[in-house]
């Protein structure tokens, strides 16, 4: 879903572990090995297209303000969508979306703040720790340049011990260049339980447009300890 301009989105479904929905897929296995990141395999969803998707013609912002000019009320509500990015326009094509952190929020600690891109020696390394059963949520702070990107998606696989435990996979929207960053939740989602759920995890979060661009692809490690 679009988000407002300096305002929170409305939370999306997914995260660490996503929902059991007709949006999410998920498998679990109970090990509790220590894993490496280099172990992680591929999912098969990544390189399958959508059958029969065929993108539609690209087009500058520049080009979608002047076209259909003659249309008053078209022309009326581009103005208020990219009116305030007019002095910005060129003739560049593809969008841009510029994340620059990613945040979870805990009970347990409040929030933590991961800015974007990772540095090299931090990738792979532990990003945070939760306790089993705990509730948290995901937060991205993000920009969009250039152009309207259609179809943000987003596509979050874990694995433990080198088996791929999770996979969950959400919609965040359509989104039109500001020059505010959006700021979007994913839905509360609370951590698995038991002496089988505690240890290390790797994990890949993607995110893509309808055109199977990826802006950015993070790779990290998280614990799940022991509760209170």
């Amino acid at each position: 879903m679009e988000s407002r301009k300096g305002a929170e989105a409305g939370p999306s479904k997914g995260g660490v572990f996503g929902d059991e929905n007709e949006e999410t897929k998920r498998t679990e296995e109970p090990h509790d090995h220590e894993i490496d990141v280099d172990e992680e395999e591929s999912d098969d969803d990544d390189d399958v297209a959508a059958a029969g998707f065929v993108p539609g013609p690209l087009l500058s912002l520049k080009e979608q303000i002047e076209k259909d000019k003659e249309d008053d009320s078209l022309r009326r509500w581009k103005e208020k969508l990219l009116g305030c990015l007019e002095g910005d326009l060129n003739e560049q094509m593809e969008p841009e979306v510029k994340f620059h952190s990613i945040s979870i929020i805990s009970d347990d600690f409040g929030e933590i703040i991961t800015p974007l891109p990772i540095n090299e020696n931090q990738s792979g390394s532990v990003l945070f720790t939760l306790r089993e059963g705990s509730r948290y949520q995901l937060k991205l702070t993000f920009s969009v340049l250039h152009n309207i990107v259609s179809g943000l998606t987003y596509s979050n696989s874990v694995w433990k011990g080198g088996l791929q435990v999770d996979q969950s996979k959400g919609m965040l929207g359509t989104f039109a260049p500001q020059r505010e960053r959006y700021v979007h939740l994913l839905e509360e989602e609370t951590t698995p339980s038991g002496a089988l759920a505690r240890g290390n995890y790797s994990a890949r979060l993607k995110f893509e447009d309808d055109d199977k661009r990826c802006h950015i692809e993070l790779r990290y490690s998280f614990e799940i300890k022991k509760g209170r």
